[in-house]
C-alpha cells in the first residue's frame, strides 16, 4: 500500500513538471510574439513621427488627434521627456511641452501684479500664443495644450492649477493659495459682468446675505489681492473690479 501511494505521488510530480514546462514554453512564445508586435509598432510610429513631426508640433488639431490615438494604446508622447520616455524623445515633443510651460509661467508672473495670480484661460492662451508667434495669435496653441502643460508644472509646488468657475469658464491660478467656493462664485459672476461686481449681484442671483457677499469680496480685496475697490461707484457707492475677469487688450 505504501508503494502505491509513493508511485501516485511520483506520477503527480511528473504531471506537474510537464505542466510547468508547457506553461514556460507558452509564456516564452507569448513574450516573443509581444516583442515582435512592439518592434513593428515602434517602427511604424517612428516612420509616422518622421513624416508628420512638423504637423504634430505646429497644427493643434493634428496634434490632439495624434495624442488621442496614442492614449488609446497606453502611451503618451507629449507628456515630457521623463514621462513620455522614448516616444517623447523620438518626436521631439518633450522640449516643446516644457517650452510651453516656461511661456505660461512668464505670462502668469508678468500679469500677477494686476490680477493677483488668477488669469482667465482665454487671456492666457492668447498671450502665450503671441509670445510664440509674434502678434499672430491664430491657431498656435489651444486650451487643451495649456491644461496639459500646467499639469507638468504642478510638481514644482508653485500653485499652478486650472480652476473651473462654472458656466464652462476656466481660470489659471499661479499662486500657492486655495480659492474657496464663495470666491469661485464671485469670479464667475464677475466674468459675466466684464470684471465688475457688487454685493447686490451676489444677493439677487445667488441668494446670499449681504454679510456673506461683503465678506467674500473683502477677503478677495484685502487678504488675497484679487480685486480692486471702487468706492465712488455712481449707482452702488461701493463696487469691486476683478482684473482676472476683465477683458484686456494686449
Amino acid at each position: 500500500m505504501h508503494r502505491g501511494v509513493g508511485l501516485a505521488a511520483f506520477d503527480r510530480e511528473q504531471v506537474s513538471q510537464r505542466f510547468a514546462e508547457l506553461s514556460s514554453e507558452l509564456s516564452k512564445t507569448q513574450v516573443d510574439h509581444l516583442q515582435s508586435q512592439l518592434t513593428q509598432f515602434r517602427t511604424a510610429l517612428s516612420h509616422f513621427a518622421t513624416t508628420h513631426r512638423d504637423s504634430i508640433r505646429s497644427d493643434p488639431a493634428f496634434r490632439h488627434a495624434f495624442q488621442k490615438m496614442c492614449l488609446s494604446i497606453g502611451v503618451d508622447p507629449l507628456a515630457g521627456p521623463r514621462k513620455g520616455g522614448w516616444w517623447a524623445e523620438m518626436l521631439g515633443m518633450g522640449d516643446w511641452q516644457y517650452e510651453l510651460g516656461v511661456q505660461i509661467v512668464d505670462v502668469c508672473v508678468s500679469t500677477r501684479e494686476r490680477n493677483g495670480g488668477v488669469i482667465e484661460m482665454g487671456e492666457l492662451v492668447c498671450m502665450v500664443s503671441k509670445l510664440r508667434n509674434g502678434e499672430d495669435a491664430s491657431g498656435v496653441i489651444t486650451e487643451e495644450d495649456v491644461i496639459r502643460s500646467i499639469k507638468t508644472l504642478q510638481p514644482l509646488g508653485a500653485g499652478y492649477e486650472v480652476l473651473d468657475v462654472g458656466g464652462g469658464k476656466k481660470m489659471v491660478r499661479s499662486v500657492v493659495k486655495e480659492l474657496d467656493a464663495d470666491q469661485a462664485v464671485v469670479l464667475a459672476e464677475a466674468q459675466v459682468e466684464g470684471g465688475w461686481i457688487v454685493e447686490a449681484i451676489l444677493e439677487n442671483r445667488r441668494g446670499w446675505t449681504r454679510d456673506r457677499a461683503r465678506a467674500a469680496l473683502e477677503n478677495m480685496l484685502l487678504r488675497d489681492g484679487l480685486c480692486w475697490l471702487d468706492s465712488q461707484d455712481e449707482h452702488y457707492g461701493r463696487a469691486y473690479w476683478v482684473p482676472s475677469a476683465m477683458h484686456w487688450d494686449e
